[in-house]
C-alpha cells in the first residue's frame, strides 16, 4: 500500500506545483491558472473539452478559497462584482455547451494576438503612467466575453477580464480581487455544464494535483494583491499576459509542438 501510495503521488507532484504555481500567479495577478493548467494538459494530449472540464473542476475549488481570500483582504469591489456575475456566467454556460459540439480552437490563435497587444501595453503604462483609479465603463459585455472564452479555452477570464478593466482605469488590487471572487461562481457554473453534458469520466486525475497546488497557493496569492504597489501590478500582468499569450500564438503557428 505504501508503494503505491508513493507512485500515485509522484505521478501528481507535478501538477500539485503547476496548481501551485499557477494559483499564486493567478491570486496574485487575476490571471493564468487556467491557460497554465490548459496548456499542459493539451501538451499531455487530452482534448480542448476534457482539458478544459479538467481545470474548471480544480478552479471550483481553487477559486472558492481565492474568493474568501479576497474578501477577508478587502480587494473586492462588490459594484464591480454584481455589474460581471451575471454575463459572466451566461458567457461561460454558453461557451462550455457549444465546446461540446464545436471546436473552440478556431477562434482561440486571434483572441490570443489581441490579448498580446494589450499585455504590451499594459506593462508600457505601468512604466510611463501613475495609475489613476476610475469606475470602467464596459463591464457587461466584458464578463460576457470573458466568461464565453474562460470555457471555450479551458482559461480566459482572468486574462481577457482583468486586462480590459485595467486599460479602462479600475483599481488593480480589486479588480484582481473581484475577477478572482467572480470566477468561483463562473467556474462552477461551467463545471455544472461540463458534468451535465460529459458526465464524470471527463475529469482526469490530474485535476486532483491541481486542484491541491491551487487550493494552498490561494491564500498567499490574495495577500500578494493587497500589498504589491500598483505600479508593480500594471507591469506584472502585462508580462504574464504577454507570455502566456505569445507561447499560444507561436503553437498556432507550429513554433513549438
Amino acid at each position: 500500500m505504501t508503494d503505491s501510495f508513493i507512485a500515485n503521488f509522484a505521478e501528481i507532484l507535478p501538477f500539485i506545483l503547476v496548481g501551485f504555481g499557477a494559483q499564486m500567479i493567478d491570486g496574485a495577478l487575476g490571471m493564468a491558472y487556467g491557460v497554465i493548467s490548459s496548456t499542459l494538459l493539451l501538451a499531455l494530449g487530452l482534448p480542448p473539452s476534457k482539458a478544459s472540464a479538467s481545470v474548471h473542476a480544480a478552479e471550483t475549488f481553487t477559486t472558492g478559497v481565492s474568493a474568501i481570500s479576497h474578501i477577508a483582504h478587502r480587494n473586492v469591489d462588490w459594484r464591480l462584482f454584481a455589474r460581471l456575475i451575471i454575463p459572466g456566467v451566461i458567457g461561460g454556460v454558453t461557451g462550455a455547451y457549444l465546446l461540446v459540439h464545436v471546436d473552440g480552437a478556431v477562434i482561440k490563435p486571434f483572441v490570443q494576438l489581441y490579448l498580446t497587444g494589450i499585455g504590451v501595453y499594459l506593462v508600457w503604462r505601468g512604466f510611463h503612467f501613475p495609475p489613476q483609479a476610475r469606475d470602467p465603463k464596459w463591464v457587461a459585455p466584458l464578463g460576457l466575453v470573458g466568461g464565453f472564452m474562460d470555457a471555450t479555452g479551458g482559461g480566459g477570464w482572468g486574462p481577457v477580464v482583468t486586462s480590459n478593466l485595467l486599460i479602462q482605469g479600475s483599481s488593480p488590487r480589486h479588480t484582481i480581487g473581484t475577477v478572482n471572487s467572480v470566477e468561483f461562481i463562473l467556474t462552477l457554473s461551467i463545471s455544472i455544464t461540463f458534468l451535465l453534458h460529459m458526465g464524470w469520466e471527463t475529469f482526469t486525475t490530474y485535476t486532483v494535483g491541481l486542484l491541491i497546488g491551487g487550493v494552498v497557493a490561494a491564500p498567499f496569492g490574495a495577500m500578494l494583491a493587497r500589498h504589491v504597489a500598483p505600479r508593480t501590478l500594471f507591469i506584472a500582468v502585462g508580462t504574464i499576459l504577454t507570455l502566456t499569450s505569445l507561447f499560444g500564438v507561436a503553437k498556432w503557428l507550429g513554433y513549438i509542438g
